[in-house]
């Protein structure tokens, strides 16, 4: 008797083919969560002389924190300022206060301690995320957070952006591989989630050589990814390098297969925090599709249900309970 070989079902998360941060936060709180991204007046050890200057050649002058609040503002009337602007578009939901412009660990604990527990404070906070460098976690730090992890829902992100040597010496980057894979077992001994920030599209990268960034990755102990696109911004260095030629934009279609080849790549409890990047409309120099974030997310999504594939499609094939994975 013939045996009929079956195709594999996709793996659901919510309706999605990957496991969306938008779906984890409704598993883990049941309701609406905002990120409230906040500019808490931190520098980064990569533009004040410590370990380099000029900072890495995409980030912008507001350190990547391009829609935080204003710097100017203190924190509390950042995180009420955005906060209102979020309830615009959504009418409920609670609040994990972003620290997002520059390297917010960058700091003796006392000061990381005043800034953090006054956004835990604030009414409908459920937890916090910290974007900082692996470079900047020092041991007291780290038990600092090691101690937020006990009592609030915490993430660390931390920028890798490439596995590449070559490419971090073209971006200025300012620290190697090792001593981000040694970030992550800081943080991890904790129980602390981290969440690897990576761009597609840097000076001289092949597709071959962005995957490879993924494979990499997909073996470290990590809870989530930011996948994002290459945007270049006005008043970054790395203007200098577009107009030399190291930087070419990717081809919207390029862009979204390449993501679908990645996410088939990750392990499927790893968290989508994000698929793409975009910035400030009159900022951006290119790739101007990148303002078009659902039309990005749309075709991914359908480029997903075209191939009949998913996140984690050839990670360890077989050997993920599916059940584990829909329980989020």
């Amino acid at each position: 008797m013939e045996i009929k070989q079956h195709e594999p079902v996709p793996l659901c998360f919510g309706g999605k083919r990957y496991h969306s941060w938008n779906y984890h936060l409704r598993q883990q709180f049941g309701e609406k969560i905002f990120k409230i991204p906040l500019d808490a007046g931190f520098d980064c050890p990569n533009r004040d002389g410590n370990v380099a200057s000029g900072g890495c050649t995409f980030c912008s002058e507001r350190g990547s924190g391009d829609f935080a609040g204003d710097r100017k503002d203190d924190l509390v009337t950042q995180f009420h300022t955005i906060k209102e602007r979020m309830h615009r578009k959504w009418k409920s939901g609670k609040y994990i206060g972003y620290f997002q412009a520059y390297s917010n660990t960058y700091a003796p604990v006392r000061e990381l301690r005043e800034m953090y527990e006054v956004i835990l404070q604030q009414e409908g906070v459920v937890g916090l995320s910290i974007a900082t460098r692996p470079d900047c976690l020092p041991d007291d730090v780290v038990d600092y957070l090691a101690e937020l992890n006990e009592r609030t829902y915490l993430w660390v992100e931390l920028g890798l952006q490439t596995v590449h040597e070559r490419t971090a010496l073209l971006i200025n980057r300012a620290h190697d591989y090792q001593c981000y894979v040694d970030g992550v077992n800081k943080l991890r001994k904790h129980g602390i989630r981290v969440c690897a920030h990576i761009i597609n599209g840097l000076p001289l990268e092949t597709t071959d050589m962005m995957k490879q960034t993924v494979e990499e990755v997909s073996k470290l102990d990590i809870q989530g990814i930011k996948i994002h696109l290459l945007h270049l911004m006005k008043k970054t260095p790395m203007v200098k390098q577009y107009e030399k030629g190291l930087v070419q934009f990717m081809d919207f279609n390029e862009y979204i297969n390449l993501v679908v080849d990645q996410l088939e790549m990750l392990p499927p409890q790893v968290i989508i925090h994000r698929l793409t990047g975009d910035g400030p409309a009159d900022m951006v120099i290119g790739p101007m599709w990148s303002l078009k974030k659902w039309d990005v997310l749309n075709t991914i999504e359908a480029e997903l249900k075209r191939r009949n594939t998913w996140q984690g499609k050839y990670f360890c094939v077989g050997s993920h309970n599916r059940r584990e994975v829909e329980k989020g």
